[in-house]
């Protein structure tokens, strides 16, 4: 958004308190009435992006073909890329943010929300899952999203989206979220290897996998 951009260039050059709303509206071309009825006041601007974005994460989560805990690591990397595509306007935003107590309280409050939205989907689309379970998955999600955004946001050139998808693979198997094949499909995937009595455990192992990329 035009105006979240020139409010967190405007507190990036003068600061967060010596910016005022006036200066905002003016560099974003609306006026002062304009601004209040959009945003209501500075600290909602610098976070007004995130409105739209969790609509995002909404709609990413309601169209995604797969299993639960797999689209609540989609609808992650949507959050993800949307900082990656403007990285130095998300670098400004941590820096503004850091500098002041209000802003930092502010984002807390909304990474809790991407929290839940990710375990009400959980809990609706898993009504027989632990709650607890869900807690910790999304705990695990939210937090190393997180830590790879605040690489990113430091430089870290290995902090991508690519590297968030790979590593959340990890998390979901680390935490068994992952679906079961179903008993039909579990029948279908029968993978029958034969090999003379006395073969060692490592020519079955070889001939399993050789079998297993045939198949």
């Amino acid at each position: 958004m035009h105006v979240v951009a020139e409010s967190i260039r405007l507190f990036s050059e003068h600061g967060y308190e010596s910016t005022t709303v006036e200066q905002i509206a003016s560099a974003a071309g609306m006026s002062r009435r304009t601004f209040f009825r959009q945003f209501g006041s500075k600290e909602d601007v610098i976070f007004a992006d995130h409105e739209t974005l969790l609509a995002q994460v909404g709609e990413a989560l309601a169209s995604y073909d797969g299993d639960p805990w797999s689209a609540v690591c989609a609808a992650a990397e949507v959050v993800f890329s949307h900082f990656e595509r403007d990285r130095d306007l998300a670098v400004r935003r941590a820096q503004v943010v850091q500098e002041v107590p209000a802003l930092r309280d502010r984002e807390l409050v909304t990474t809790y929300r991407y929290q839940g939205a990710f375990e009400e989907f959980l809990r609706r689309e898993l009504p027989g899952e632990p709650p607890v379970h869900i807690v910790a998955y999304v705990a695990a999600i939210t937090g190393t999203h997180n830590y790879l955004l605040r690489q990113m946001i430091r430089g870290d050139a290995e902090a991508s989206v690519d590297r968030l998808r790979r590593e959340l693979a990890r998390v979901r198997t680390a935490l068994g979220a992952v679906r079961e094949p179903s008993a039909d499909a579990a029948e279908q995937q029968v993978t029958v290897v034969t090999y003379p009595a006395g073969t060692s455990a490592e020519e079955v192992a070889r001939r399993v996998a050789e079998q297993l990329r045939n198949s």
